[in-house]
């Protein structure tokens, strides 16, 4: 299930920039793969050819990405090198962000929550990620590497890659993160499927448990992927010193895929809604089900009841004009069921002909 209030943030008065949240970060820090980019040839480097880089500015592309929990010491050191801001830093440190972007005077930064399904779950996911003229800074708070393919296209000689440069490589990571999320949706709508059946056939307690699990989680989604389009339409505005006017056009090609996405959503959440009210008129159908059959029962046994209760009474004398004759007559006991098995019989007919059952 999506945990989305469990946030790390500073305690109230700490002084903004500050990357210490109270949890201690890993001592050696995140592994920090560096690839430099350039004439078309991807190569990874060290922190020492790094160091060179940002010393020099060369005229070469350099990736950094850091998987995991980075420690203070690689954020401060990042920040040196690139001119990172401090709070763009202390976000990174301060995981539970929700989707933005912030544009500074040299480069944009973007907040995104990485979406996938494991173990029949939703798991969310933060990743930063820090554009410039010809840099990128990337974080993933997962265990999991999701760029290796951007990495593989890199390897491959991309033609845009080599021609666009840094803003077009962020392009391709922020591409990567929304649309990992089409694979969610289809599972999530074969989930909304099998529960359709389920409750259009034998629905059960569990089933309607399940539904609003499935209602919260994508009620929580909406709430985490909702403001990446809000955060996509702000650097197509405000990042135009970052992203030129040939990248732009990939920008929107990535905001029409968080349009589709929340579309998706949206779908779904109606479709979960209206599969609860489909649960309660299933329950309501068969409790009315459960209830006529056993209305005609009792409407069939009342008059039985009365006519084993008038031939229950037993009065009998041989005096009195008021006995009950029936009592002695010789073929009494099956003359009796007889016109039981009649009454039943005719009021079952009678009940078929107008359609009760």
């Amino acid at each position: 299930m999506i945990d989305v209030f469990r946030k790390s943030y500073h305690p109230p008065g700490t002084a903004p920039g500050t990357l210490s949240t109270g949890q201690q970060p890993p001592a050696d820090g995140a592994p920090m793969p560096i690839l430099l980019f350039s004439e078309g040839q991807a190569q990874a480097a060290d922190e020492t050819q790094l160091a060179d880089w940002t010393t020099d500015r060369l005229d070469r592309v350099v990736w950094v990405h850091v998987q995991g929990s980075p420690s203070h010491s690689q954020l401060q050191q990042l920040g040196e090198w690139f001119g990172l801001h401090a709070l763009a830093l202390e976000d990174v440190a301060n995981t539970g962000q929700r989707p933005k972007s912030d544009v500074y005077d040299d480069h944009a930064v973007i907040v995104l929550n990485h979406a996938r399904w494991h173990d029949n779950e939703i798991v969310l996911e933060q990743v930063n990620l820090f554009v410039g003229a010809n840099f990128v800074v990337s974080f993933h708070s997962g265990s999991g590497d999701p760029f290796e393919p951007v990495r593989r296209r890199m390897q491959s000689r991309n033609r845009n890659l080599s021609n666009m440069g840094a803003p077009y490589l962020g392009y391709a990571l922020m591409d990567l993160v929304v649309d990992q999320s089409f694979p969610l949706m289809e599972d999530l709508g074969a989930l909304l499927e099998d529960l359709e059946e389920q409750v259009l056939g034998s629905a059960t307690r569990e089933t309607l448990e399940r539904i609003h699990n499935l209602r919260r989680e994508l009620l929580l989604l909406r709430r985490q992927l909702w403001p990446t389009r809000e955060a996509l339409g702000r650097l197509m505005r405000e990042a135009t010193g970052v992203f030129d006017a040939a990248t732009m056009p990939y920008l929107r090609d990535v905001y029409d895929h968080t349009v589709h996405i929340m579309d998706l959503l949206e779908s779904y959440r109606e479709m979960a809604a209206s599969l609860v009210d489909v649960y309660i008129s299933s329950v309501n159908y068969r409790l009315n089900e459960v209830m006529k059959v056993l209305t005609v029962i009792a409407t069939i046994f009342i008059p039985l009841t009365f006519l084993v209760g008038v031939y229950g009474m037993n009065f009998a004398h041989p005096d009195s004009p008021w006995s009950m004759p029936e009592l002695y007559t010789y073929y009494g006991y099956p003359v009796v069921w007889f016109i039981m098995i009649l009454v039943a019989g005719g009021m079952l007919y009678a009940f078929k002909r107008r359609g009760w059952f």
